[in-house]
């Protein structure tokens, strides 16, 4: 593994794999696809940074020119990006306190594990990141931003600021049946039974066409009704819409890396915009 010690202010995003990382929790060697921000001086700072699942994605995110674009604008700060490459995904990501009604996300209390204990400790080690929480944002796609979500709410002593690209909110207890009532998903009761992180701030997006499903008829997509309920959950806990908590819904937009990609810009300005 070559880290660089420096770069020159005009350089772009410069990208590092890390294939040093092998977790004991999840019984696998784990890859990282680490991002520097152009002039990348460890010997000067400890850079904010962002820790991002499903990083095997990046080249469809478009995210070295996204980031290129954003500081050549000067809209964000320096930030280290850390790209987290999935293993057993349906396993490892949801909901650490429990899986869901086909013990989808077993893994998940294991994936919880490694990242406090083993994957924040490896990057802090090797690549010069803040330990600061204010300063270190999780964000996830789909099952990895319900990932994401939980970690940081489960975790503020790591982390403040949470991203879930269409996050997959309806994580249920209960199959859809006659049994079934929307106080079965499982995040939503999660944030409803425990209490008032301070200082933690959520960025939540969907698309309106992420998919067809709409269980109540009410018109509106599972994926909007169930992201909405959510931020319900938090405002009833004290979190302001427009303050710590930012929505986006994107007019046609689908489930996939390519419409979170476009997005993303907006994501970073939030997370880590120019003071």
């Amino acid at each position: 593994m070559n880290i660089p010690t420096e770069a020159s202010p005009g350089d772009t995003v410069t990208m590092q794999r890390d294939e040093t990382l092998t977790s004991v929790y999840l019984n696998r060697p784990v890859r990282l696809d680490i991002l520097l921000p152009p002039g990348y001086r460890p010997d000067q700072q400890r850079y904010p940074v962002l820790y991002l699942n499903d990083g095997q994605d990046l080249d469809r995110l478009r995210m070295k020119p996204v980031l290129d674009s954003l500081y050549a604008s000067g809209g964000i700060r320096p930030f280290v990006l850390v790209a987290i490459h999935c293993g057993d995904r349906i396993q490892e990501y949801g909901t650490a306190a429990r899986p869901d009604y086909m013990n989808r996300g077993s893994k998940a209390a294991d994936y919880a594990r490694f990242v406090e204990k083993e994957l924040l400790p490896h990057v802090q080690r090797h690549w010069h990141v803040s330990s600061n929480p204010d300063e270190s944002a999780f964000a996830g796609f789909s099952l990895g931003g319900l990932s994401a979500f939980d970690l940081v709410w489960n975790h503020p002593e790591l982390f403040r600021r949470a991203g879930a690209f269409s996050g997959s909110f309806w994580w249920r207890s209960k199959a859809f049946d006659k049994a079934y009532t929307d106080n079965d998903r499982i995040m939503q009761q999660l944030v409803r039974e425990g209490k008032r992180r301070p200082g933690l701030r959520f960025w939540l997006q969907t698309g309106t066409l992420d998919e067809t499903d709409d269980r109540d008829n009410d018109g509106v997509i599972d994926s909007i009704d169930d992201t909405l309920d959510l931020i319900a959950e938090l405002e009833r806990k004290g979190y302001r819409w427009g303050k710590e908590v930012r929505y986006v819904e994107v007019k046609g937009g689908h489930h996939n890396p390519e419409t979170w990609g476009a997005v993303m810009p907006d994501f970073l300005l939030w997370a880590f915009g120019a003071k």
